[in-house]
C-alpha cells in the first residue's frame, strides 16, 4: 500500500495532505524520514510527528456551521485553526476548505476516501452559496456570474444564480477554485461583504447555529458516500 493511503485510512488527513506532511519531513517509517512514493507493509511503523499511526478507527463525519475568523487548517500552531475550535475527541480534518471571511457549511472527518469522491471536479458536486455584496448588482452581472467569468486565466463553468435582494444573490457551484465567489464578483466590480455556504451536495446547513456541529445522519451519508 502506498504511504499516503496508508496515512489517510488511519483517519488523520486526506491522502493529498498527506503528501504534503511526507514532502515536509514530518512522516517516518520504521525511524527514517519517508519519501513520497513509499510502498508500507502492515507491520511497518509510521509516525507523524513521532506520534504512531494505530489501525483505522471508526469513521467519522461532521457537519459545522463555522464562524467567520475561523481557519480550515489542521495546523496546531495556527491561531483560530478548526480544529482547535470544534475540539472533537478524535483526529479529524476538514474536507475542502471555506476561508477565514467565509461562514457556513463544512463538513470534518477522519475518512480519507471521501475527500477526493467530494473534491473531484469532475464529479460536478453542487454546493450553495448566500452572497451578499457592497452595492446593488445588476441583472447583467448576474447573467454573466451564471454564464461563466474568467478568473485566474479560466473560465468558470456554468452556475445557477438567483437575485435574493438588491444586493444580494444565491448561487450553486459544481466547481472549486480558490476563493472562486470572491473573484468572480470582484471581476464584475464588486466586493463580497458576506459569504455563507448553506449546502455540500445533499448536505444542507439548516437551522444548525453558527460555531455548532452535528453527525451527518443516515440518509446524508447514504447519497455522500461513494458507492
Amino acid at each position: 500500500m502506498r504511504l499516503n493511503k496508508f496515512i489517510a485510512e488511519s483517519g488523520v488527513c486526506s491522502r493529498r495532505e498527506a503528501d504534503k506532511w511526507i514532502e515536509s519531513g514530518r512522516v517516518t517509517c520504521n525511524g527514517r524520514v519517508a519519501t513520497l512514493g513509499l510502498q508500507v507493509a502492515s507491520g511497518d511503523e509510521i509516525r507523524v510527528d513521532g506520534e504512531l499511526l494505530g489501525v483505522k478507527k471508526k469513521p467519522i463525519y461532521l457537519a459545522l456551521n463555522k464562524p467567520v475568523g475561523i481557519i480550515c487548517t489542521t495546523e496546531p500552531d495556527i491561531a483560530g485553526n478548526i480544529i482547535e475550535f470544534i475540539g472533537h475527541r478524535e483526529r479529524i480534518f476538514p474536507v475542502g476548505r471555506l476561508d477565514k471571511d467565509s461562514e457556513g457549511l463544512i463538513l470534518l472527518t477522519n475518512d480519507g476516501d471521501i475527500v477526493n469522491e467530494i473534491l473531484r471536479s469532475e464529479n460536478n458536486h453542487e454546493k450553495e452559496y448566500l452572497v451578499t455584496v457592497d452595492r446593488a448588482i445588476t441583472d447583467l452581472s448576474l447573467n454573466m456570474m451564471a454564464s461563466g467569468v474568467k478568473i485566474m486565466g479560466v473560465t468558470t463553468k456554468r452556475s445557477q444564480v438567483i437575485r435574493t435582494g438588491p444586493n444580494s444573490f444565491r448561487i450553486i457551484l459544481t466547481q472549486g477554485l480558490n476563493r472562486q465567489i470572491r473573484r468572480m464578483c470582484s471581476a464584475l466590480g464588486y466586493k463580497v461583504q458576506r459569504l455563507k455556504r448553506v449546502r455540500i451536495m445533499n448536505v444542507k446547513l439548516g437551522n444548525l447555529q453558527t460555531g455548532m456541529w452535528r453527525n451527518l445522519t443516515e440518509s446524508e451519508l447514504e447519497q455522500l458516500l461513494p458507492r
